[in-house]
């Protein structure tokens, strides 16, 4: 059995900041010198102190998520526009309406994943997306149907991005930074699916992308969804024959058309 954490000797943080605020109000007491540092959001939000919230900001998630004993997860990327298939008539373009096929590809697939993750008391094959709309959703859902938890990894945004209703509550995340944020998608991940999406989607699958061929994480399976989409906006090949790329690097990642190719791939990867 684990021993429990052994209390430490000195006063609480909270009972402090409970005292401060018993205290009587006076000049010297609302005067903003006074307030405990910690405590103190106008002080915490200064630019000076963006190292302390950078550090923060990866302690929090990673302490709830050790807490709560999630060992790894599979990772969900892909568009906030992308409408399920019952909303498809909302979407803005034909495009768009086509590519409800992968909201609920994407949810049929979170759905197989998280069925196995209870097989592993839910701490194992954890989905995680990030936390919006469209194929973060998508992920989520299947999860939530799956009857397991998931993650999602939010982010600030200025149309106000609020989470999925689909996301456990206790493993909904909101950021302020995208890098810490994006550091969070990779820690955990098993797998990294990417569904069609734009600037943001591309960004966070180039990124892992390089991070894997440079050597600075260790390859695992790499899945695009939708040969007729990547290979239309992605010429890969040419990348390739064009030197900019090596060879080799187009094995970095596999393409695949459904939920059941993408768990085969996962199953057969490095064999």
């Amino acid at each position: 059995m684990k021993d429990e954490p052994r209390p430490h000797p000195f006063r609480d943080s909270n009972q402090d900041i409970a005292a401060t605020n018993r205290l009587p109000d006076t000049p010297q007491t609302r005067a903003p010198a006074y307030r405990l540092a910690f405590a103190d959001t106008e002080f915490m939000t200064r630019e000076e102190l963006r190292p302390v919230r950078l550090q923060l900001e990866l302690l929090k998630p990673q302490m709830i998520l050790d807490e709560r004993g999630i060992q790894s997860t599979v990772v969900l990327f892909g568009g906030a526009r992308i409408p399920s298939g019952e909303n498809r008539h909302k979407a803005k373009t034909p495009i768009l309406a086509d590519l409800s096929s992968f909201y609920e590809e994407a949810r049929r697939f979170a759905r197989l994943i998280t069925e196995r993750s209870l097989q592993h008391y839910g701490r194992d094959w954890v989905i995680c997306t990030g936390g919006g709309p469209g194929v973060m959703e998508a992920g989520n859902r299947g999860a939530d149907e799956a009857g397991g938890q998931s993650i999602g990894l939010n982010i600030v945004l200025p149309h106000e991005q609020a989470p999925n209703a689909f996301v456990t509550p206790d493993f909904s995340f909101n950021f302020h930074y995208f890098a810490i944020r994006k550091m969070h998608f990779l820690m955990r991940a098993r797998a990294l699916c990417i569904f069609p999406g734009g600037f943001g989607t591309l960004d966070e699958m180039f990124e892992a992308l390089t991070l894997i061929q440079t050597g600075r994480m260790k390859p695992i399976p790499f899945l695009l969804f939708g040969r007729a989409w990547w290979e239309r906006i992605i010429d890969w090949q040419h990348l390739a024959e064009a030197g900019v790329i090596a060879e080799s690097d187009l094995s970095l990642f596999q393409i695949v058309e459904t939920a059941e190719e993408a768990i085969a791939a996962i199953d057969g990867w490095g064999t």
